[in-house]
């Protein structure tokens, strides 16, 4: 049991405004020298990153589809436990979750399991009294929606004071101020969602002027105060396998590679594991004396040519994946082991080759959203799968996505086959969540540590 400050950012529908104005927030706790954690609600891998460049330390992913009750509260109060406060982004509109049509995986599920207050951004581009009555539907929709506060986005500050009355006079909440409309701020879509912030020049410069915007126009301390009325929150600790010695796991990461769970590579780490880091855009090879290969998505695509030319590393990765070392490749890293790889206007370049295949674009998002996975077999590092949660988001498609496992739609009928899986090697589109299940990493450690024992002989 303890007391961890908090509060999550919600809106009634994507393109509200919630990540910068989420940013702007952690950056003015963050200029007031508080140790500030970071959450986003939902398979969300680039809003984090965001969070990350602000507060200066990794920001973490929470899922309410992903894991149960227990282990979504363990899995926020050991980040919270180090931060003074504790700020949450949510997904989408507030009560959107599963398959459109329940609140599962929603942000207000999260709120609802954490018991953590929430405050509203309302987009009031194009209306001003009609703001209330979607407030009071917002409030009214769930007997406890723990909303206990508005925000009002891209509102002239001529309208704020008497709208903010007439809100807190007909309706039971309070209004935290206002954001006006900023064009020097507004952040570019890409065909997967926003941009990277290490693409957005003078981001942190920026950051600090829109803060000191918020400053202005929000109540910062009334903020951080409504974090401090939350209720003491308890969890239990799960029970984690641990191989019995550890195994040194190479993990690609650079600007092609960046979506990683954070919680993914602690787990591993839990478990028995040291994590390596490497460039497949800039090193030459591999690091030495690796005994398993983790290869995350990104956006390969954007960089095809330049994975094409690094030659080496090209040959490194072929070379370990020949002589056997146990992997694993999701969506971007897929990708990369392919025969060719088309690049964003459509031509081809040289990959790995360990997969004989091609990779090309599409021009629709083909499979996407909440994923299970089943395997057929015991197929993947020894073991069958019954059930691990993921995601699948991409543009791009493969002559050959593997029928090692089923991938099913949660609360839809859908299924398709997928994945590349033996004791070695478990590749394809599906980027899986570690704690949904702990056979794969564990049994993928297990197969490492097989790897490494046998290295010598």
């Amino acid at each position: 049991m303890g007391h961890y400050p908090r509060i999550l950012l919600t809106a009634p529908s994507s393109g509200s405004g919630k990540t910068w104005i989420t940013c702007g927030i952690l950056e003015a706790l963050c200029e007031r020298g508080m140790k500030v954690a970071s959450f986003k609600c939902g398979p969300d891998y680039i809003d984090p990153m965001f969070h990350a460049k602000v507060i200066g330390t990794t920001s973490k992913n929470l899922d309410t589809f992903f894991t149960d009750e227990e282990l979504t509260k363990y899995l926020f109060c050991r980040t919270a436990k180090q931060a003074e406060i504790s700020v949450m982004e949510g997904v989408m509109g507030y009560y959107d979750g599963l398959a459109g049509i329940s609140t599962k995986g929603s942000a207000y599920d999260l709120a609802k399991v954490t018991c953590t207050n929430v405050l509203l951004i309302v987009n009031c581009k194009g209306m001003s009294l009609s703001i209330l009555p979607i407030i009071k539907g917002f409030l009214e929709y769930k007997e406890q929606s723990r909303i206990k506060g508005v925000i009002l986005n891209q509102l002239p500050a001529s309208l704020y004071p008497e709208l903010k009355q007439k809100i807190e006079q007909e309706l039971p909440i309070k209004v935290y101020g206002y954001v006006p409309k900023m064009e020097q701020y507004k952040i570019e879509s890409r065909h997967l969602g926003l941009v990277l912030p290490d693409e957005i020049k003078e981001l942190k410069e920026n950051l600090k002027g829109f803060a000191s915007v918020l400053e202005g126009s929000l109540d910062i301390e009334g903020i951080i105060a409504l974090a401090n009325q939350t209720d003491d929150l308890s969890y239990q600790e799960p029970n984690i396998p641990k191989i019995s010695s550890e195994v040194r796991i190479g993990v690609s990461k650079d600007e092609a590679f960046c979506f990683l769970y954070e919680d993914n590579l602690e787990l591993l780490k839990q478990m028995g594991a040291s994590i390596e880091y490497f460039s497949p855009l800039h090193d030459n090879t591999l690091p030495e004396d690796l005994d398993g290969l983790l290869l995350c998505g990104g956006y390969p695509e954007l960089y095809a040519k330049k994975l094409s030319e690094n030659v080496s590393m090209r040959e490194s990765v072929k070379n370990a994946i020949e002589k056997g070392i146990p992997y694993m490749a999701e969506c971007g890293g897929f990708m990369y082991l392919h025969r060719t790889m088309e690049d964003k206007e459509g031509h081809a370049y040289e990959m790995v080759g360990s997969i004989d295949a091609d990779c090309y674009k599409t021009s629709r998002l083909g499979r996407f959203g909440y994923i299970e996975l089943d395997s057929k077999e015991n197929e993947i590092f020894g073991a069958r799968l019954n059930g691990i949660k993921g995601h699948e988001f991409h543009y791009y498609d493969s002559t050959s996505n593997g029928n090692t496992c089923i991938a099913k739609k949660p609360l839809r009928k859908r299924t398709w086959e997928c994945i590349h899986g033996d004791n070695k090697k478990m590749e394809g589109f599906p980027h899986l969540y570690y704690y949904s299940d702990f056979t794969v990493p564990y049994h993928f450690l297990q197969a490492c540590e097989s790897y490494m024992k046998n290295k010598g002989k």
